[in-house]
């Protein structure tokens, strides 16, 4: 099954990983542990809460106005 990171920077250092399908999010010095610990995460909650996917998801950025 193929599900969705998205990745962001953390103030405090490191990676924040966050899966859109189920809410999921956990974080990480480097890239690799992060999505790593995303990984057992989503695992551990679809053990819990079991879903069929359909699709590979759509994923896109825009651009918003900066505010001072």
């Amino acid at each position: 099954m193929q599900v969705t990171a998205v990745l962001t920077h953390a103030e405090e250092g490191g990676f924040v990983a966050f899966n859109p399908e189920t809410g999921t999010t956990s974080q990480g010095d480097t890239l690799d542990e992060a999505i790593a610990n995303l990984r057992e995460a989503v695992e551990i909650y679809l053990e819990e809460f079991p879903m069929k996917l359909t699709g590979a998801p759509l994923i896109t950025t825009f651009a918003v106005q900066e505010h001072a």
